[in-house]
């Protein structure tokens, strides 16, 4: 596996990867090595504008994609994707045709997971073994370059990312997109035309949260 070369230096690389790269070897695991730093590889920390955190990869084969609540174009929208969807039609009106959010991480926005591997059919089970670190190094990393956007859905992760947020960031906390919990405080928060309207604010371009052509198809 390819370290991701704008983030290689990171203590994390030095630290605690050559332990979970061990763990890792010979296991069957997801996403897989060609897409474990998709978030890292598509989002250098020059670039990373936007924050949000996913707790870990979809444990069901073919479906994550190395981006936090990203599935493959072909697989369907898991729940809290579809209410994500749903948010963002009723604040901009529009929402992307598949659940590969590879076009939001290459405008700037970081999808990272607190946990970057996972076993078939076992959702959690390498959440303790230091991946957490990493998020919060890259967060620190990007937060070097300018003031972040962080979307922080649910309490994992806003207890993942405890004291990085500064004064001059935007922290949008609502509860978690799951159809457990949209309902108290997701739906209506309004989040993409928040960031925009903050982006704009700091000088920088929104972020095209659908691709154009499907805005201007709806």
């Amino acid at each position: 596996m390819s370290l991701p070369d704008t983030w290689a230096d990171l203590p994390f690389f030095r630290e605690e990867w050559p332990v979970i790269s061990t763990r890792l070897d010979g296991e069957d695991w997801l996403p897989g090595p060609e897409r474990v730093f998709a978030a890292l590889e598509l989002t250098p920390p020059a670039v990373a504008r936007v924050v949000i955190l996913g707790q870990d990869p979809y444990p069901t084969p073919g479906h994550a994609n190395g981006l936090a609540f990203s599935v493959t174009p072909e697989t369907a929208l898991p729940r809290s994707l579809k209410n994500i969807y749903a948010e963002m039609r009723d604040d901009l009106g529009f929402a992307p045709e598949n659940g590969d959010l590879s076009h939001w991480a290459r405008q700037g926005v970081l999808l990272l997971n607190t946990s970057l591997s996972v076993l078939p059919g076992q959702a959690g089970v390498h959440a303790k073994w230091g991946w957490e670190k990493l998020a919060r190094q890259a967060v620190a990393r990007a937060q070097a370059e300018r003031p972040l956007a962080f979307i922080l859905w649910g309490a994992h992760a806003q207890k993942a990312l405890t004291g990085l947020p500064r004064p001059q960031d935007l922290v949008i906390e609502t509860a978690h997109p799951s159809p457990l919990s949209a309902r108290r405080g997701f739906f209506g928060s309004r989040p993409f035309s928040r960031v925009n309207d903050w982006l704009a604010a700091q000088g920088e371009a929104p972020i095209d949260w659908a691709l154009s052509e499907t805005a201007d198809a709806e």
